[in-house]
Order: C-alpha cells, then structure tokens, then sequence
C-alpha cells in the first residue's frame, strides 16, 4: 500500500510544467493569476535548466525560482520541484567530455540534445549529486513544495561505453556464477561463442545472440532503475514525511521496466500523450505516427491502465496533451470538448493529478510547435478556456473521488522481458516484409483493444505482479485473463497461468505465449508448453501472413463481418478442446484458429493468431458472456467505464467520441456528479459532441 500524502488527498492536482525562465520578465503575476482562474492547483518547475542554476562549474544561482514559489504558494498553487539532471550543462561536457555516452560502434552521442550523458559514470555522479543536493536543499521547505520529481524521462538509450561493459560482465558473474553455467544457459556452442574467459565476452556492436541481447537490455533497466533510487535517496534526506519523490515516466524508453523503476519511489508518474482530433474517434480508423503517443480512446484508456499498472494503484500525469505534439509538422489541435474528455479518460482510470506540458508555447529551441495551455500571442484562447472548464469539473470532482479504484471485469499480462526480446528478434513483419520491433505491442494492443471495444474493463498485470498473485483469489476477483504473447516465461509463471484456470477463471491465451523460456530461449516441449494438455490444443506449424485471412466461427462463437486473422497463424490441433473457429483458407483451414476447454473449474481459450478488432471484440464478448453486464447499451461511438469512491458505489464515466450528439439510456438511478442533476432510471442522457457526462450510482 502506498503512503498517503496531504496533498493527494480530497482532490484531483491540476496544472501545468511551469518555465517562468523560458518566459519575458514581468509575466510572473500575470501567469499566475490566469493559472487560478483555470483552476490550477500544482505546478511542476526547475527539471530542464541545470545551466540556469549552475551557470559555471561550483557557482551556483538558486534565488531566481524563489519568486515563482512564494507567488503560487501565495495563490495556493502546490509546486513539484524537479532535479535537473537529465540535461547537462555545457560547460560539465566541455570540462569532462568522458561522460558522454557511448553508442554500439564506439562513437559517443553528440551534444546539443538532452540526455546525452552515461548516467552511470562516476564522474557525472558526483556533479550530479552536487546539484541535486543545492537545489533541494534551497528549497526542501519551502511551503509551496508538496513533492519531487528526479531526473526526467529517464533511460532515453543504452550506453555502451567501457565501464558499463564492465558493469555487465560483473553483473552476469554474479547471476551465473561460472563461465561455464553461462555458456551453457547461452546455448554459446552456436556459432563458436563458447567462452574460454569472461574478458572474452564481445561488446554489443555485432551480437547476433538473443540470450545475450536480453541480459544486455535487463541489465540497462538495473542501471536505470538504480539511478533513479540513488537520486530519490538523496532528496529523501531533505524532504519531510508529507512531500512525495516520484519521476515521470515515458513508457517506451528502451531500459526502462516500469513496475521495478518505482520501487523506491512513493508514487507513479508518467507521461501518456495521444493523438487528438480524429485520433480521439472511436468510429475512425488512425495510426500512431511515433511509438511514444496513442491512437483512439481504446488507447489513451490502455495508456491509463498500463500507468495504474506500474505500481497497481492511482498514478500522477506529470506531462499530457494541452494541443498539438510532435514535431513541426504534426499539427492537431484537439476539437472542442476533446480536452476535457481526455482528461476525465485519465482520472476514469485511476489519474489523481492531470499536469500539462506546458504552460506556454514556447518561441525557441526543438519544441517550439509543442502546443501548450497559452498559445505563442500569450493571450488566453479556446485551449484556455477549455483546459479551465477541466479544471472547474475536477474542483468539483475531487472529494467524490477520494479512495477512488477504477473497476476490472478482466485483466491482461504485460511482459515487459517479451517487449525487448521482440524488438530484437520480431515474429512479425511490417507491411514492407521488414521486422516488425513493435511486435510485441501489436500482439497486445489486439487483445486489450477487443476487450477494451466489447465493453470489458482491464486491470493490467505485470508478469511478475501476477506471479505474486494467489490464482484462486485472481480467479474470484477478475474472472478472465487474457495472456498473449508471454513468450519470455519461466516454468513457475505458466504453471500459475494454468493454476489460475484450475481455481475458475477463463484464460484466454495468445499466440506465442508458452513458446520462450526465461531466457527466451526456444522450449523443448509442446507448444504451449504446460498449457497444451490443459488446453486440449497444441500445435508445431505456424506462419506469418502477408494479408488477412478471414475466420470463420464453427457456431459457439458469434464473430464480427471483418473477424480476421493478421499477421501470424498457429497451425493448432484441437486435442479434446472444442474449434470454436478456423481459417478460411486453402491451406491454414486445416487447423484450428480459436479453441476452448473446460479445465479445472474454469476454462482455457487458445487464439492462434494477431486477431484484428473484430475477431478480437467478438472473441472478448463470447469470454464476458453475463459476468460483466453494466446496464448500459451504448452505440460505437460510446465508451462506458466505471470506478468506486469512498463516497460513491459506483462512479460511470460515459463518453461520446463523435462529433454527433448521442443519447443513451440511463440503466439506474444516477446522479450527475459535475451539475448535481439528477437522472431517473430509463430516462435519456445526452452526450453532446465529443463530451462526457460523470454519474454516480448509490
């Protein structure tokens, strides 16, 4: 259970990334003043300006944040302070050029961006700790400072320089114990790579050798994970018992494994982005042009609960959308109504603070058409008012929300080891027939995304988390557990995966789960291995697909018009379970595409394949059957999720991701908690155009 802090409680933070450095002198005041009128209630200030509060090796400048302090705490706005340690001043890489960090073919990363630096040197260490401990010393009492946030985005790539290699060598010592138990684990008589001596251990430039690309990258989200406790220590020596130390989180940084990076922080942060306008339909059809941002509300709901996920409880989004993204050239401000929809999306799914990035679009440097709450003019527009008319709806939200825990009718793994073993080594292909490194996200997102669009809500599990569980409990609490692609598992996490089918609960596994081992090494048994017997269905062909192939059920299972097959095909073999579905093909239509068992008290369904939205909705609707029935039929534009308080049972957070009014009937007695309204069971709720009404149900 995570600690409660003073300024978590009874309310929802709002605000903004504040750079009163970045900005002309004398709009302090006004700055402020507009920050209150939006309801602001938390700015987050000093983590990108090292070379403002060190201008010079040892001379230190700390007074000029102080007015921005005792401005907010006059207004009583709540200040997160940053470390700035993720951006090197120049003068630190002019005087020790050493630190930089190094890439696989020994050239070092060039300065003049962010992050640049080997996080690990000693030498950079010791800088690092100097001002970390002048800036929160400075400021560690100052009243307005509820809370830390050390470094920024960490782990933005891997360093390859001499030490760290060294690190490594020192790191597998320790888990393997022999050079022998290593070549052996390794599989290293391939190829010639047995190791006579550690130091005969090649660099990363060339490898070729998954077992060792893994390691590699486990042993990078150590380093990561270590840095960020090593600076959260050093704040905790300042801070006092009612100011949280977090950092915020980009989820796709190469070392980073979110649910070990917080370990030895008190709270998640994060940084989920998404595309706006038609990317924010759920009736349209967009992709994501960076691996960083979402696409549709399945998405922005699944960043949500990947965020939840980390430390399996309410979260703070320490950066989010106020307009545009991206580069220069991706310009999309939201729709009216599109901002306040995202936001409550967030708090929906367990957000206790909604922080822009950032107050003011700035006029220089890389980010210049990064949208942020103020426009280039400085005058308060649209974006404005909008982003205050969220502000007012959390002021009246936020009591209504204390102890608030979003509701799961089913809940899905996250392998982490899997995402980076995919990126390396890919089993699927990009249209071009290139490798595929986001594979593993595909595989996912299939599966979230049907169950997310058949009405299900998902708890996220960590695979470790999971590993922790009781499975009978799981099995009473969250009825259905979706695993695809657990391909890097030890034996112990899939025999809780059968356990947990054993005790009552649907397992619904996905292709390449029970196929890697812990090493992601290829298993030696029947694919899946220790499942296949309980799932009455194994298999030993499979293939990749150019083009969908559609699916065709056998009568149990009622599929969607453009129910598919994409991108991968197990060839399985119905061995007692019943084919719910096969392919409709010449050749794959030999096989089973979906089967299912009863097993224990439960049941397992095997889905041989990256099923596209339709074959995943309908598969998650034959899976939900009557264990998950809300009341609410809601149209496709329509998201229903829902949540307890303290105060409130349950809490329905209804979407309209259209720009059609919509009217939905209400399935209980409810009560508008935004204007206190009333709405009487069976009678119509109107969604205006992109909106989202927030009812109670007592």
């Amino acid at each position: 259970m995570q600690r409660r802090f003073p300024a978590l409680t009874d309310r929802i933070l709002f605000g903004a990334a504040y750079y009163a450095e970045y900005q002309r002198s004398g709009t302090l005041d006004r700055d402020l003043d507009l920050m209150v009128e939006a309801g602001f209630t938390v700015i987050r200030v000093g983590e990108s300006v090292w070379s403002t509060w060190e201008p010079r090796d040892g001379e230190f400048d700390l007074e000029w944040l102080l007015p921005v302090l005792d401005g907010a705490h006059a207004r009583g706005i709540s200040v997160i302070l940053g470390t700035p340690t993720y951006a090197v001043p120049p003068w630190l890489q002019r005087i020790h050029p050493e630190i930089a960090a190094e890439n696989a073919d020994g050239s070092t990363v060039g300065w003049g961006q962010r992050q640049e630096m080997d996080y690990s040197h000693p030498t950079f260490r010791w800088y690092a700790e100097r001002i970390i401990r002048a800036v929160v010393g400075r400021y560690a009492r100052h009243p307005a400072v509820i809370g830390y946030q050390v470094d920024n985005e960490p782990g933005q790539q891997l360093a390859h320089n001499h030490h760290v290699m060294q690190g490594f060598l020192e790191w597998l010592r320790a888990k393997y114990g022999t050079l022998e138990n290593l070549n052996e684990q390794w599989g290293l008589v391939y190829w010639s790579h047995r190791l006579s001596e550690w130091a005969d251990l090649w660099t990363p430039k060339g490898n070729l050798q998954p077992q060792y690309a893994l390691e590699w990258r486990r042993y990078h989200s150590a380093m990561v994970t270590e840095f960020i406790g090593w600076e959260a220590d050093i704040v905790r020596e300042y801070a006092n018992d009612e100011q949280f130390v977090t950092t915020c989180i980009s989820y796709n940084r190469p070392p980073v494994s979110d649910d070990e990076l917080v370990e030895r922080l008190d709270i998640t942060a994060g940084n989920p982005y998404y595309r706006m306008q038609d990317g924010l339909s759920n009736v349209v059809e967009t992709r994501a042009d960076a691996p960083w941002w979402s696409s549709g509300p399945w998405a922005l709901f699944g960043q949500a609960d990947r965020m939840y996920s980390t430390s399996q409880n309410r979260f703070l989004v320490t950066e989010t959308n106020a307009q545009s993204i991206g580069g220069h050239w991706q310009n999309q401000p939201p729709y009216p109504g599109q901002i306040v929809q995202a936001g409550l999306a967030l708090v929906s799914r367990g957000a206790r603070m909604i922080e822009y990035w950032h107050w003011h679009t700035l006029h220089f440097g890389v980010e210049t058409y990064w949208g942020g709450v103020l426009p280039h003019s400085q005058r308060p527009g649209r974006i404005y008012r909008e982003v205050a008319e969220l502000g007012a709806i959390l002021g009246t939200l936020g009591s209504e929300l204390e102890g608030y825990t979003p509701s799961a009718d089913a809940a899905i793994i996250w392998s982490t080891d899997t995402r980076w073993s995919f990126q390396s080594y890919p089993p699927l292909a990009k249209p071009d027939g290139d490798r595929d490194p986001e594979s593993y996200q595909r595989i996912y997102d299939s599966f979230y995304r049907g169950a997310h669009d058949s009405g299900l809500q998902l708890r996220v599990l960590h695979d470790r988390q999971f590993a922790a569980l009781d499975p009978a409990e799981l099995a009473r609490d969250i009825p259905i557990l979706f695993a695809p692609a657990v391909y890097v598992a030890d034996d112990a996490l899939l025999d809780q995966l059968r356990a947990y089918a054993e005790a009552g609960g649907h397992l619904v596994l996905g292709p390449r789960t029970g196929y890697g081992d812990e090493l992601a090494r290829a298993r030696r048994g029947v694919a899946p291995d220790r499942l296949a017997e309980a799932a009455g269905a194994w298999y030993e062909e499979y293939s990749n697909l150019d083009e969908p192939v559609a699916v065709v059920s056998t009568g149990q299972l009622e599929l969607a018009p453009s129910a598919s097959a994409t991108a991968w095909a197990d060839g399985v073999i119905a061995d007692g379970a019943e084919v719910l579905a096969t392919y409709d093909h010449h050749f794959l239509g030999r096989f089973a595409a979906v089967t299912s068992t009863s097993f224990g008290a439960g049941r397992i369904t095997y889905v041989g394949t990256v099923p596209d939205a339709g074959l995943s909705s309908s598969l998650a609707r034959w899976a939900k059957g009557d264990t998950a029935k809300t009341g609410w039929q809601v149209p496709a534009a329509v998201s229903v999720v829902s949540g307890s308080s303290d105060a409130h049972d349950t809490i329905w957070f209804v979407h309209n991701w259209s720009p059609d009014a919509v009217t939905v009937t209400a399935p209980a007695s409810l009560t508008d908690l935004v204007d206190g309204a009333a709405v009487g069971h069976g009678s119509d709720v109107l969604l205006a155009p992109w909106s989202v009404r927030v009812l109670s149900e007592d």
